[in-house]
Order: C-alpha cells, then sequence, then structure tokens
C-alpha cells in the first residue's frame, strides 16, 4: 500500500486542527509501515497535540528515536516540559549523544549528498535552536535565568528568525539595554537572511529594544515600507512614549491599536498603565 497519500492526509487534519483524526491516522500508517521512524514521530506529534504528553514520550522513548533524532529528542523533553516535569526534560535534552547517533547522521549526510543531513525536513540548526529555546524555557521555569540567558541567546544565534528568544530575553530583562545592543550587533544575519530580510529584522528588532529610548518619527526603511502600520511596530511605539512618560500619545495610540485588535495581547498592559497614569476609567 502506498502510505504517502495517508501521510498527507495526517498533516491536513493537523492543519484543520482535526487532531483526534489526525491520531486516529497516524497510529494505523505507524502500524502499516511496520514503525517506520518518520511515522512514529508523527504519532508522538497527534499526541501532543491531544495533551496525551506521556504516551508521546513513551512512542518515542520504548523505542529510542530520542537517542537516534534530533527531532524526536526535542519532542520527548517537550512532552515532560508541558507536563511540568522540568528535570526530566533537561535530562532528555542533555543525555549524551550515542555512537548509533553519530553514525548515523554520517550514512544520513552521505546518502544525501550534503553537508548537513535532515531529521524530515528539518534542517540540524532548526532543531538545535528549538533544543536551546525549550532548554532555556526549563531553566526559566527553575528560577535559573543565568542559563536560560545563555540558552536562549544560543536558540537566536542559531536561528535568527526565532523571535520567542529574541522576546524572552527583551521582554524578562535578561539583558541591560548595551548588552542587548551589543548582542544584536553579534548576531550574523548576512549568514542566515538575504539582504532585504536581514533588513527586516534589524528594523523590527532594534524597533523592540528602543522603548527606553526617547520617541522620535518612526523611519521605516522603504525596503520594508508597509510596516509602519503594523500593530506590532506601533505597540513597540506606545511603550516608548509611556516609558518617557508622555502618556497622551501613548493613549493615542493604544487606543488606535485596540480599535482595531481588542484583545491584542502586548497593547493592553500598557493600554491599562496608561489608563492609571492619566486617571481614566476606561
Amino acid at each position: 500500500m502506498n502510505l504517502d497519500r495517508l501521510r498527507k492526509r495526517v498533516r491536513q487534519y493537523i492543519d484543520q486542527q482535526q487532531y483526534q483524526s489526525a491520531l486516529f491516522w497516524a497510529d494505523k500508517i505507524a502500524s502499516l509501515s511496520h514503525e517506520d521512524p518518520q511515522d512514529i514521530y508523527w504519532l508522538a506529534q497527534c499526541l501532543y497535540l491531544t495533551s496525551q504528553y506521556h504516551r508521546a514520550s513513551h512512542a518515542l522513548r520504548s523505542r529510542k528515536l530520542d537517542k537516534l533524532y534530533g527531532a524526536c529528542q526535542y519532542l520527548a523533553a517537550r512532552c515532560h516540559y508541558a507536563a511540568k516535569e522540568f528535570q526530566q526534560a533537561l535530562d532528555i535534552l542533555d543525555a549524551e549523544e550515542p555512537a548509533n547517533r553519530k553514525l548515523l547522521e554520517q550514512r544520513r549526510k552521505e546518502d544525501s549528498g550534503t553537508e548537513s543531513a535532515k531529521d524530515w525536513d528539518m534542517s540540524p540548526a532548526s532543531i538545535s535552536s528549538s533544543i536551546c529555546l525549550l532548554r532555556g524555557k526549563i531553566y526559566d521555569a527553575m528560577d535559573n535565568r543565568p542559563l536560560a540567558t545563555s540558552s536562549y541567546k544560543e536558540a537566536l544565534k542559531l536561528d535568527v528568525y526565532c523571535f520567542e528568544a529574541f522576546d524572552l530575553l527583551t521582554s524578562h530583562h535578561m539583558l541591560t539595554a548595551q548588552e542587548e545592543k551589543d548582542f544584536l550587533g553579534s548576531l550574523n544575519l548576512n549568514q542566515q537572511c538575504t539582504e532585504e530580510e536581514e533588513e527586516l529584522l534589524h528594523f523590527l528588532f532594534e524597533n523592540k529594544l528602543k522603548k527606553y529610548n526617547k520617541p522620535s518619527d518612526l523611519v521605516v526603511p522603504e525596503m520594508v515600507n508597509g510596516l509602519q502600520d503594523n500593530l506590532d511596530v506601533v505597540v513597540s511605539l506606545a511603550e516608548r512614549h509611556y516609558y518617557n512618560c508622555d502618556f497622551k500619545m501613548c493613549y493615542k495610540l493604544t487606543s488606535m491599536v485596540l480599535v482595531k485588535d481588542p484583545f491584542h495581547a502586548n497593547c493592553l498592559p500598557v493600554h491599562i498603565g496608561t489608563l492609571v497614569e492619566l486617571g481614566k476609567s476606561n
């Protein structure tokens, strides 16, 4: 039987948030393929998406897939993190890489003819970045801020598009303003981005870092024209006005954002803080 059509259907059900249907077929495909590692991985993904964290981890670890594939190691650890079993999640991430995994990766490199082997279309750098991000979140949950900071920085170095790592570093005030600026300057954007994307990332990241700076007219590079009306960008500008005590302008900007998106998560705290400062009730 050609299982590719059924595999595509599993992905389709996941995209449509029909996780029980995806799980049903992922389970059958895993049996029909005689437990092909990729099919077990997707079975575990479906179990994770249906909040069956221990079953998902067991599906991977009982077959030792977490020791052979980075994607499986990440997912198994993610399951225990979701179950708030932080030390167990950390133990999975910090497990020593066995020799047979190194041999497997070497064979996959030779078979593919490329420098870096992939785990089912996921690059090693992407998986490593995800692992560093998860490790940072685990350390955060264990109140180990220095190691969390180091992990988030490593995640962003491996994948400069990993906004979650950048946001956790900045929103949790893990670095001083100068450290943030120095770290942003140390990222090798040109090695991972096109010229246009490099300018885009510079604009978005720098805009996020300048909330304590004196407010000024928003200068949007021509290459990324259109972002001046992006709600996240407007909220960053509003924050700058807030921290410089220009509460009236901040209120004007946050009110404009909330008209378009009444539930904007980053805007609401700034808007409420501004209402308090201005003595307004709503």
